[in-house]
């Protein structure tokens, strides 16, 4: 006679993602959706579109930004007549993290068998923090008066004017680099200060880049709010 074994039943789908992301993670959307697995799972999952359309235009500005910033300290090595590389060039003033963090951008520049790093290699290496603590109020009087030649479109060539909204979006940018939620945040005011800082670097820039842009598409399927 043929034994059949106890079917084994799977948990809901809902809960397995959920222990698989973390409760703790899921429970401000738990919170917002009143306990609701499945809504907030769905707002989860528009957080993460949400990151990933924001995550484009704020690559394309970090490129456009270190690669305008370069352009003004390589004018400032050659103005000065100086024919190292700016950031080999210990006469330009920069803090002892700015350092670490050019020292590190080489080494992993480095490529195999190679005694030196290409140039390239190393401006592409340095992270958005790098290129967002040049303009920092410690380098008002040593650097900002070559790198607001950068951003030839701001209103003025106070540095707090480009300070602000790049403080801004560097954090912004962490958050959506850790995977950390943010729906609570004023997204559409950070939208507008990627647009604001692309603007002042060239009206095209910003052109281009909100033309290809899913954020404002992304923003209209947000799920309804569902807090009892």
């Amino acid at each position: 006679m043929r034994s059949f074994s106890p079917a084994v039943l799977e948990p809901p789908a809902d809960k397995v993602v959920i222990e698989l992301i973390s409760p703790e993670r899921l429970d401000p959307y738990l919170a917002e959706c009143a306990g609701d697995p499945a809504a907030a799972l769905a707002l989860y999952q528009w957080n993460s579109d949400l990151a990933a359309a924001f995550f484009v235009p704020l690559g394309h500005l970090e490129i456009m930004l270190r690669n305008a910033l370069d352009a003004r300290l390589v004018r400032r090595q050659q103005r000065r007549g100086n024919t190292a590389e700016w950031y080999d060039d210990r006469s330009v003033p920069l803090s002892r993290n700015a350092r670490a963090d050019i020292d590190q951008a080489c080494r992993r520049a480095v490529r195999s068998g190679a005694t030196s790093a290409p140039r390239g290699k190393v401006i592409a290496e340095l992270g958005f923090g790098f290129w967002r603590f040049l303009l920092a109020r410690q380098y008002r009087a040593s650097l900002w008066p070559d790198l607001a030649g950068a951003f030839p479109y701001a209103p003025n060539r106070a540095l707090d004017t480009v300070e602000h909204p790049i403080k801004r979006l560097h954090v912004f940018r962490n958050r959506i680099a850790h995977h950390e939620g943010i729906w609570k945040l004023p997204v559409e005011e950070r939208s507008e200060d990627i647009r604001t800082m692309l603007g002042f670097m060239a009206p095209a820039a910003d052109a281009w880049v909100a033309g290809a842009s899913r954020i404002d598409e992304v923003l209209r399927r947000r799920p309804g709010r569902c807090t009892s």
